[in-house]
């Protein structure tokens, strides 16, 4: 295993705050705080979160991004806020631009599940898609719908995660099981 090896197979993951905002400190992120919560309940799996809060900027979304893909080697990027339909909301375009594969099944499974919730779920435009070897989910902004989504599709993702050459994670059982499946 190479130094490159090693280094790849830590378990960080990139949490990213996009509200213009928060990252003026004209209120307090709530919805990083609230995955990084999530986080420690679900995954067994030590882990080492990177947390931002940046401004409603497609390139500095993007520049985000990829430095937590390729430079901090992240296997999970995690993004809170900038998924609704209005001018500023670009998480997904950043999304879209820095990754090679999108995975539209996740943000298909997040409405779906939002909308037993509010019928304004059909506003959001959650997305996901692969960069290298690090899976970026965009997730909603207000905390209850972060946990209410992570809740539907976080079983799939330390499977999507091993599909993508990450590491190996671990979740709580008495919290979720991951979904993998049988080797024959």
């Amino acid at each position: 295993m190479t130094a490159d090896d090693t280094s790849r197979k830590l378990h960080r993951i990139g949490v990213v705050t996009v509200s213009d905002r928060a990252s003026r400190g004209d209120y307090e992120d709530r919805g990083g705080p609230a995955i990084r919560d999530y986080l420690q309940q679900v995954l067994l799996t030590p882990f080492e979160a990177r947390s931002v809060i940046i401004a409603d900027e497609q390139s500095l979304i993007e520049t985000t991004l990829m430095r937590l893909a390729d430079e901090e080697l992240c296997s999970l990027i995690i993004t809170t806020g900038g998924t609704g339909p209005a001018a500023r909301d670009i998480t997904p375009e950043a999304t879209e631009a820095v990754c090679q594969k999108m995975m539209p099944g996740f943000g298909e499974l997040m409405r779906t599940i939002s909308l037993q919730y509010v019928p304004t779920a059909i506003l959001s435009r959650q997305t996901a898609g692969i960069r290298g070897n690090s899976l970026i989910v965009n997730l909603p902004g207000q905390p209850k719908a972060i946990a209410q989504c992570l809740d539907a599709i976080f079983p799939a993702i330390p499977y999507c995660i091993d599909l993508i050459d990450g590491p190996y994670w671990e979740t709580n059982p008495e919290r979720m099981t991951s979904f993998r499946p049988k080797k024959s």
